[in-house]
């Protein structure tokens, strides 16, 4: 793994998040979960780069996110479809997805990514806010 600067990344961010093949990941060595990521942005805020994600507070992933200070995206090409979609449609309460997945999970800055990814975006949670959408 080779660190760059978001900056860097030449794809169009807006097709990573929507069009591509991502992970949100949050947990540490002992206990992580991932999930598939569509809903979400890349930006910048008062000078800051910025990321901001939207995850179902039913989801497991979610209770990882609310523990730890940091998590990851990470961003995969089309070889890696069907792991993704294990990752998307299966819950880490019933199985282990880097098992069941053949993704090899990389520990790195106090959290978790996947050794596949083409990208991992490394992320301090700033805020979390749980919105009901029905208002």
């Amino acid at each position: 793994m080779r660190e760059i600067n978001i900056r860097d990344i030449k794809e169009n961010a807006v097709s990573l998040i929507a069009d591509g093949w991502g992970l949100v990941t949050a947990g540490n060595a002992e206990k992580f979960n991932t999930m598939t990521v569509s809903w979400g942005g890349v930006g910048e805020i008062w000078g800051k780069d910025v990321v901001f994600i939207f995850i179902r507070p039913q989801r497991y992933t979610y209770e990882f996110l609310e523990k730890e200070e940091f998590f990851t995206l990470s961003f995969y090409g089309d070889e890696y479809k069907d792991a993704l979609k294990i990752c998307g449609s299966k819950s880490g309460r019933d199985i282990d997805k880097a098992a069941a997945t053949g993704l090899t999970p990389l520990f790195t800055d106090d959290t978790v990514t996947f050794k596949q990814a083409k990208y991992t975006l490394v992320c301090r949670k700033m805020a979390s806010q749980f919105i009901d959408p029905k208002g």
